[in-house]
């Protein structure tokens, strides 16, 4: 009962401020920094510690991103802070069994959809698909970002299995995990939006954990003079979520079969990454 009592006043004061911020055109920019965990399989036991070391720092960087939220109450776009590409390691092939995000993300919360651009080994793409409707579980357990105090929800998602080729091409498949996506939004702001594809919550989400990746909210910027611009991508070849899934994947097998047939130059070590914990 107690727990009723307390998630139902997350509620009203989510209410509360959407009320309150009803006649304003509310706005805002949202800074978000993402580190994402990794699992490096190596084709060749011919690497050094020292050149091991070296590498797992250059992926950490490259793994720690900015992102920019520009949102309204109804839309917001989402894209990777600009930054300088890391120096490429010589000797070393390096393929990445997963990419997690998009140029630039689109969402319209109000419409319930979103369109993505992505690029898929040089080609562009533009994913446009259905927002998921996400079965969010409310709990009354809060914690301050900031000068927030945010509400923490949960939601059950099943991972795809993951597969392994080995250098001989062997292949390995694991079973799907069951992980559980935590997310942490204020209702002191009056937005059900947040990062990456995630939205559906009474308020802005400044947290997410997903297991493997974190991406928290540094900074906002709210109802500034300067309008936010929010831009939804046109560039690429349309295709829904579904299709990218199935090209990515065959594009994918494609470049192991040419790994596995092709020979390596002499001092070249390849090297494949699974994204993911």
């Amino acid at each position: 009962m107690t727990n009723s009592i307390k998630i139902s006043t997350a509620l009203l004061l989510a209410f509360f401020f959407i009320n309150k911020f009803h006649a304003q055109d509310f706005q805002g920019q949202a800074i978000y920094k993402s580190h994402q965990k990794m699992n490096m399989v190596f084709d060749s036991t011919e690497i050094s510690p020292e050149r091991q070391s070296a590498l797992n720092e250059m992926l950490e960087r490259q793994l720690n991103k900015v992102y920019v939220l520009d949102f309204d109450k109804e839309q917001s776009s989402y894209k990777e802070q600009e930054k300088l590409e890391e120096p490429q390691q010589s000797g070393m092939m390096v393929m990445v069994a997963f990419s997690d995000g998009s140029s630039l993300l689109y969402k319209n919360i109000k419409e319930k959809r979103y369109s993505s651009q992505r690029d898929l080994f040089g080609k562009e793409f533009l994913v446009k698909d259905e927002l998921e409707i996400i079965d969010w579980k409310l709990t009354n357990e809060s914690k301050q970002i900031g000068q927030y105090t945010c509400y923490k929800a949960t939601k059950t998602e099943m991972t795809m299995g993951r597969i392994t080729i080995d250098g001989d091409g062997n292949r390995t498949e694991e079973a799907p995990e069951e992980i559980i996506i935590t997310a942490w939004y204020t209702p002191e702001l009056p937005v059900s939006n947040g990062p990456d594809l995630y939205w559906g919550l009474p308020g802005l989400i400044l947290e997410v954990n997903d297991g493997s990746r974190v991406i928290i909210c540094t900074k906002l910027i709210l109802n500034s003079d300067k309008k936010v611009s929010i831009e939804e991508p046109q560039k690429g070849k349309k295709v829904n979520e579904e299709e990218f899934e199935e090209l990515m994947q065959a594009k994918m097998e494609e470049m192991e079969k040419i790994e596995r047939g092709g020979k390596k130059r002499e001092g070249e070590h390849i090297m494949r990454i699974s994204v993911g914990g």
